[in-house]
């Protein structure tokens, strides 16, 4: 089934970042952004964006797609359009002063699953209802995901 495989790429696009973090600590975290702060005094990101992240995302990404039966450019299509979408979040955020790795239910899931779904819609000829279904899985499974990731000591942060 299409869903459940973009499904698991937004995923792995998504969690290879928290996974790099565990394993490598701050090891080769360099902030994205460089900790530049803009005229509202809030980072552009926050330290929590990182190129290690980033990068981590792009390529396990791209090598899943490949395991699960889809092009590596898909897998690097998904991982791009996800981490604009976890970006877009964590930059809205700082716009509204929230802290890092603050929760904001809707904001947390939707850009970083709606986003690579829509990337991704012609070439693999998604119709409206696996969108919207792909984006309902991700809010679902992420909030169930990051309980049990908390619980292992994976995440740090139960959300």
């Amino acid at each position: 089934m299409l869903e459940l495989t973009l499904y698991l790429l937004i995923l792995i696009a998504n969690g290879s970042p928290i996974i790099a973090r565990h394993i490598f600590g701050n090891r080769f975290a360099y902030p994205l952004d460089g900790g530049r702060l803009l005229g509202d005094g809030q980072a552009l990101f926050g330290h929590s964006k990182t190129i290690r992240g980033i990068a981590t995302s792009l390529l396990f990404t791209s090598i899943a797609a490949l395991l699960l039966g889809l092009s590596w450019h898909i897998g690097l299509m998904v991982s791009a359009a996800a981490m604009s979408g976890d970006l877009l979040s964590s930059f809205i955020k700082r716009r509204l002063k929230r802290p890092v790795s603050s929760r904001f239910i809707g904001l947390d899931q939707i850009p970083e699953s709606l986003i690579p779904v829509l990337a991704c819609k012609t070439q693999l000829a998604l119709s409206m209802h696996s969108i919207l279904l792909i984006v309902i899985m991700f809010i679902v499974g992420e909030l169930l995901l990051s309980r049990i990731m908390y619980r292992l000591k994976i995440r740090r942060n139960p959300y």
